[in-house]
């Protein structure tokens, strides 16, 4: 079991235990690195002061995104990466990421990311480094006509026509507490609420652990390890200011990212749509269907304010909603259309201006540079031509501008791996699509670290090590979820319950079906009780908030269903965890702060 029963004995190991490795920060990297750890053989613990995955990792556009935007700044490394550990995110998470071609129409207009032509040359490019020779995801092109015969929402005026390319739709919450799940299958200590206030420090100043305050059971104690890592993301730096024996330079430049969600009836998109703003801002936007809804975003601006909350404004709604309403001008979505939100921190680095997915950079390249290395790359790609001649070709393109590093978009989405004088490992920055390649890289300097010190750490290979509920053919996802849903039909599940399990839960599918002789929870049905109950004994969920909106979407995708399941499934953790009257209110009245929260009810009054 994964269960807040067992909270108290986890964290009596962490206060009796050295571990080899400490991590701080429950989101995707630090349990992409758990996993690594933990599979590699290093006793591993992993403390989060919120919820796993509460932070960033919860509140990403919600898909393993490719990148196609960086090949019009030519980052062909960076898209090679990204489309590379896209594939191995589908390897080792088959139930999570699933495939959904997305639309790119092509607009007549100023600031124009891409026209037909270098939109074709970019998605041949990009399915090239994919690896996708043909078939039903190979990209193609789209006449106008076609364009809004699939989107007649879509404006007419200025549309040229379109491409389509693949892209994959992810559950990025469920990614991390899959990822958390098998690090502590392999032997990994992973507790919630945990919040580090200093890291300790050996006769020698060598970092060897650190201090947490419990902020579940109102306690503080110590935690040793041979090594810290510091995967916090936006926390990065105030994790660092707790290391008293380090000067810290400031180096996180947290962005604020808005999505909102409307009813797929209200803005009717069929499948992921991705676009310019129309406003010479050089970024991007997608609207992407899901379930009966509709959601789009995002915004991209500097945040200085409380990490652990932060909010959507009236100007990050007004900003989104004339870009769609442009987009789509007979949706005329309004603040009262919007029936959920979301807002999350990106973890960029403020000294690595570069490309970046949803802002790249400010120049404009003319169509001869672009041709030319194009042709480069090709040339590279097939081992024709070196990759000096590729850089040269680069360095020598013609632009209008170059980067601003003032424009928060024009941040690098790269990652950093440091090692303070005192040892302790900071991971910061990066994508959730590159989770797994930095934890790798930190698994690898742990490697060298430990060879200094005479010893041998086997690395596993992570491209092949599945996550909880991974474990079936890859390449087969369509043929084994069926399987899954027949066995909960089998079970006595309706169809609807079953294909919910076994989508959600992939190959711990059956492990969810088992429990069907449980009694109902009051309330809820078969299927839901399944799901309460699983995440309750193996999901480690502590709050009703934690189920609704990071185990399961049911706050932002299934709201419809929140005013008849909400009681019951408050009551039904209140009787398994135990509350009194007075901690169920409390859990209640959290809950629908979160609700009012999500649905923006401040701003509509």
């Amino acid at each position: 079991m994964f269960s807040v029963k067992q909270r108290p004995e986890l964290v009596e190991q962490l206060k009796s235990r050295r571990f080899d490795l400490l991590i701080i920060g429950g989101g995707i990297t630090g349990a992409g690195l758990a996993l690594q750890a933990a599979a590699s053989g290093l006793s591993t613990a992993l403390v989060e002061m919120q919820d796993f995955s509460e932070g960033t990792s919860s509140r990403s556009t919600k898909l393993v995104h490719g990148g196609i935007r960086y090949l019009k700044n030519f980052d062909v490394e960076v898209v090679s990466d990204t489309v590379g550990e896209r594939a191995v995110i589908q390897k080792v998470a088959p139930h999570i990421p699933k495939a959904d071609p997305m639309i790119l129409p092509i607009y007549d207009e100023p600031g124009s990311t891409f026209d037909l032509f270098s939109v074709k040359v970019a998605m041949d490019l990009y399915d090239h480094l994919a690896g996708i020779k043909g078939g039903p995801y190979a990209n193609y092109m789209l006449t106008k006509e076609e364009v809004l015969e699939r989107e007649p929402q879509l404006k007419q005026e200025g549309l040229l026509g379109g491409g389509v390319y693949l892209d994959y739709r992810n559950n990025d919450s469920r990614l991390v507490i899959e990822n958390i799940k098998q690090a502590v299958a392999d032997g990994a200590v992973a507790v919630s609420r945990l919040k580090v206030t200093k890291i300790r420090h050996d006769e020698n100043g060598k970092a060897n652990g650190v201090e947490v305050k419990d902020l579940y059971q109102d306690q503080s104690f110590e935690i040793s390890a041979d090594f810290v890592a510091n995967t916090s993301g936006p926390w990065s730096d105030l994790v660092l200011e707790t290391d008293q024996q380090i000067d810290h330079t400031p180096h996180m430049r947290p962005t604020k990212g808005v999505h909102l969600v409307v009813d797929g009836t209200k803005l009717q998109v069929p499948q992921p749509t991705y676009f310019d703003t129309g406003k010479e801002d050089g970024r991007m936007v997608f609207v992407i269907p899901r379930e009966s809804k509709t959601y789009f975003g995002t915004t991209d601006t500097d945040y200085t304010g409380d990490f652990t909350h932060p909010k959507v404004d009236q100007s990050d709604v007004d900003y989104l909603l004339e870009i769609v309403n442009a987009r789509y001008p007979d949706a005329n979505l309004t603040l009262e259309d919007i029936e959920a939100s979301w807002v999350g921190l990106r973890p960029l680095i403020s000294d690595n201006a570069g490309s970046d997915y949803n802002g790249a950079k400010s120049g404009k390249i003319n169509d001869e540079s672009f041709e030319r290395i194009i042709d480069a790359v090709k040339g590279y790609l097939d081992q024709e031509i070196s990759r000096q001649t590729v850089e040269r070709t680069i360095q020598n393109i013609q632009t209008a501008s170059g980067d601003s590093k003032d424009n928060p978009s024009a941040v690098s989405r790269g990652s950093d791996l440091t090692v303070a004088s005192d040892g302790l490992l900071t991971l910061s920055g990066g994508k959730l699509t590159d989770y797994r390649l930095m934890a790798l890289g930190a698994m690898e300097k742990l490697k060298t670290l430990y060879a200094d010190q005479g010893k041998e750490l086997k690395v596993i290979d992570s491209a092949k090590y599945s996550v909880s509920g991974g474990k079936f053919d890859p390449e087969k996802v369509d043929e084994e979820l069926e399987a899954l849903r027949k066995k909960g039909i089998d079970k006595g599940l309706s169809e609807k319950d079953a294909r919910y399990i076994a989508d959600l839960y992939g190959s711990n599918a059956p492990a969810v079906f088992e429990k069907i002789e449980e009694p109902v929870f009051d309330g809820l049905t078969h299927g839901e009780s399944l799901a309460l109950r699983y995440a309750l004994e193996e999901e480690m969920i502590m709050t009703p908030v934690d189920y609704l909106l990071r185990r399961s979407n049911y706050l932002l995708f299934i709201y419809e269903e929140l005013d008849r399941i909400k009681q019951p499934i408050v009551d039904a953790m209140a009787d398994f965890l135990g509350w009194d009257q007075q901690e169920k209110q409390q859990h209640m009245e959290t809950l629908e702060a979160q609700i009012a929260e999500t649905q923006l009810r401040d701003l509509k009054n």
